[in-house]
């Protein structure tokens, strides 16, 4: 048990100084402001924030980034892009997943994430055959959470057709095969993969309405009660038509008649609705999973954001691929979208006089801490002690204060004003940089050299 001492930190309640934290095994026992420092505590400088919440990563998508790039000769799309992905994977090893894993929660840590949830389909050899241990890659994601000290939801996806109807697989969908019964050993192994972790989640991930059937979709449901639910839903206008073909409903709309939405469920990008959808998701207490910088570069289109927030939705963000790893970079962009589509500005805020920065972060720190079902999100007795605390000094935040910070954060400094981040209490990220990132960076390069990505 120890005592941190804040100049300045965001509370439940509002901004307050001096704030002292004591932490016992991770977790938030007490939190006083207006505290004078005693004889042991560690006086920590700059401004604290509660960590955010990344509800949705693809880790090993991380040392892929920028191979898409290069025009081919038809016109680019998500499903082009994912041709690339197919060729990708097709050569990475356990090991290799560990340290591309390792490296991308690394930078999350810096960005300004505390804990990620772990959208994790890649599950089997290059040739789709499971490995000795079943759960072998959840245990390669286990380690990479415990290297690098960033919180963990892990989300096992269940996906085990190739296409909407019943469609077979492709080759390049192999290696994520699974039938329910498989996948709810699996899912056990999973369970005791991050057993050791400080209080890790565990909750499952059917992967899209094109890779499970509405049988097979019960069937995980049925089995797992209870905890986080994930699923990627309306991302691309295919996807929607196809959908449509198939059950004469929207992906959004068969799952608000069929799947029993609820506050445990996590939609990812749900980026084409109806208006209608729209209302009738955010009423349902789910949580939307928005991913901008990826929705940015896979050409999704833009998520209905002042209509879902109107009408009491949740969101939180996440990294999805990966391509750039930034907590207030999310939020700017998930913005910016708004404003592009709208034309515009401080779209996603309430009121007059709300500060856009500050609603965003607590919008998403809400949502984020709903979807992966821990205690996060907040700093308060109860809570993990999970701390992102910005640079004071730093020319963009020197001269304001309060929500102003929030402000320049997410639409200035960026993740440049991280100075230390602490996951359950540790501290992982000191000056910017992570504690092991020589180690952590170099295993990673060594990972592209061999494979040449």
């Amino acid at each position: 048990m120890g005592r941190l001492i804040f100049d300045h930190a965001l509370l439940p309640a509002g901004w307050a100084r001096d704030v002292a934290v004591t932490v016992r095994d991770g977790v938030i026992v007490d939190l006083a402001p207006g505290a004078a420092a005693e004889a042991g505590d560690e006086r920590v400088r700059g401004v604290a924030l509660p960590g955010m919440p990344n509800l949705h990563s693809h880790a090993f998508q991380r040392a892929m980034a920028g191979l898409a790039e290069t025009r081919g000769p038809a016109g680019d799309s998500f499903w082009t892009w994912r041709q690339v992905m197919y060729r990708f994977l097709g050569a990475l090893t356990p090991d290799d997943v560990e340290a591309i894993a390792s490296f991308a929660y690394m930078e999350m840590l810096e960005g300004g994430f505390t804990t990620v949830g772990e959208f994790h389909y890649l599950h089997h050899d290059p040739e789709g055959r499971p490995y000795a241990d079943l759960a072998e890659m959840c245990g390669r994601i286990a380690a990479a959470a415990e290297r690098t000290g960033v919180g963990l939801t892990l989300l096992p996806s269940l996906y085990a057709q190739g296409g909407l109807g019943g469609q077979p697989p492709v080759d390049g969908q192999r290696r994520f095969l699974n039938d329910p019964e498989r996948f709810l050993r699996l899912l056990e192994g999973a369970r005791r993969a991050v057993a050791g972790l400080p209080a890790a989640a565990v909750g499952i991930a059917p992967h899209s309405l094109r890779a499970v059937t509405p049988d097979q979709l019960r069937a995980a449901l049925q089995a797992c009660p209870d905890g986080p639910v994930h699923m990627h839903a309306a991302e691309q206008v295919k996807e929607v038509e196809d959908c449509v073909a198939w059950s004469g409903r929207r992906p959004v709309e068969w799952l608000l008649e069929n799947a029993g939405l609820g506050p445990r469920w996590c939609l990812i990008h749900t980026t084409h609705m109806t208006p209608q959808e729209t209302l009738a998701l955010a009423r349902s207490g789910a949580v939307s999973g928005l991913c901008p910088l990826t929705e940015g570069s896979l050409g999704d289109g833009v998520f209905d954001g002042a209509r879902f927030l109107g009408a009491g939705g949740a969101f939180g963000i996440g990294t999805d691929s990966n391509i750039e790893i930034t907590a207030p970079g999310e939020l700017k962009q998930l913005e910016y979208t708004q404003r592009l589509a709208s034309l515009g500005r401080n779209v996603m805020t309430l009121r007059q006089g709300e500060h856009t920065g500050r609603r965003l972060y607590d919008a998403a720190l809400a949502g984020g801490a709903r979807a992966l079902g821990r205690p996060i999100g907040a700093l308060e007795p109860g809570r993990r002690a999970d701390l992102v605390v910005l640079d004071a000094a730093h020319p963009d935040l020197a001269a304001v204060s309060g929500d102003r910070w929030l402000d320049a954060y997410v639409f200035t400094a960026g993740r440049g004003a991280v100075d230390r981040v602490y996951v359950s209490g540790a501290l992982v990220v000191e000056a910017g940089r992570h504690r092991a990132r020589e180690a952590i960076a170099a295993r990673y390069v060594d990972v592209l050299r061999r494979i040449g990505a």
